[in-house]
């Protein structure tokens, strides 16, 4: 089958995922295709719309993106052949994009950039609103935003209407659309150039070293990909990290049976995402990922996994990547 050669990612154009998977691929050469939501990336790589896919997991702020793990564990059996084939980190540099009071409607309705987009060193502390934001009544964002930009918006913006959107770029889009000026976005500097939108405010997130961390997901088996950089097999299985999800009996230690599984064969768990498993009430899926390199035949991955399907209920392999930090 000849899969087009196109990236699928969380869209619209201007997201942080649609720089990370910028930053992942060359731009050359590959279609990079915006997508509404998280599901729809999966979507669209498993039914080979898509060769690759990037979806966000993680920031190093707010945790872990649920929607990203619930899709990774597959409770419905609609992704059986999506695996991570490998990970990017992205500095996350929230904005407060929106109207400021004092502009003209006649310039909102002109088109014409606002002329903070292209100055980086306009008035204001960082952190700070550089013009008043009184007049905001309605902020748009990512959910995951929130969490990332507290204190910001606790000190300036309390009070005021919070709807959660899919992606900070979505955000961006619709204050843009909104003629009464009086909506806001968080989201990130690309985004106000990609909507004509003023920056009201910069680096409002809590965190200087605020990170998020991307997947990058294919197809199990799927053609040799062009997309050398993040499937390259080098170093030693200590540069590799692996992820399974798995769920266990209904029986006291049985948790403890399975950890001791990983603990056995010397491999190191670096993280542990618990999520409904969807099957019956207070029944959970563990989401594990851990450092190791599955190899064609044998190796401590390859004995720790069917030691596992003697101890659990269920256990699914979801790739293994080289790891970038």
């Amino acid at each position: 089958m000849n899969i087009p050669n196109k990236v699928a990612y969380l869209g619209p154009v201007g997201t942080y995922t649609h720089q990370a998977a910028l930053n992942a691929y060359e731009e050359e050469g590959f279609q990079f295709e915006p997508q509404v939501e998280i599901k729809s990336v999966f979507d669209a790589v498993q039914n080979d719309i898509a060769i690759r896919g990037v979806v966000p997991v993680e920031n190093s702020t707010n945790g872990a993106v649920m929607a990203t793990l619930d899709l990774l564990a597959d409770i419905q059996g609609r992704y059986p052949d999506i695996v991570v084939c490998g990970e990017v980190y992205f500095d996350v540099r929230h904005c407060l994009l929106g109207r400021s009071a004092t502009r003209t409607e006649s310039e909102w309705t002109s088109g014409r950039s606002p002329q903070t987009v292209n100055d980086p060193n306009a008035a204001g502390p960082k952190g700070t609103p550089r013009v008043s934001i009184k007049h905001i009544k309605r902020l748009y964002s990512h959910p995951q935003a929130w969490g990332q930009c507290t204190l910001f918006l606790d000190t300036f913006l309390t009070g005021v209407e919070r709807v959660d959107t899919t992606s900070t770029s979505r955000a961006a889009e619709l204050t843009a659309s909104d003629s009464t000026g009086t909506s806001a976005a968080i989201s990130s500097l690309s985004a106000a150039h990609v909507h004509g939108l003023e920056i009201l405010a910069e680096g409002i997130q809590e965190k200087n070293d605020n990170k998020t961390r991307f997947f990058l997901i294919k197809k199990q088996n799927a053609q040799p990909s062009p997309f050398a950089r993040p499937e390259q097999s080098h170093g030693t299985k200590d540069d590799y990290k692996s992820l399974v999800a798995l769920t266990v009996r209904d029986r006291p230690g049985s948790l403890v049976e399975a950890l001791a599984v990983f603990r056995d064969h010397d491999i190191n768990l670096t993280s542990i995402q618990t999520r409904p498993s969807g099957t019956a009430p207070w029944n959970y899926t563990f989401v594990i990922e851990f450092v190791g390199l599955r190899a064609v035949q044998g190796g401590s991955v390859n004995r720790a996994l069917a030691d596992l399907g003697d101890v659990v209920e269920h256990v699914k392999w979801l790739g293994c990547w080289h790891k970038e930090s």
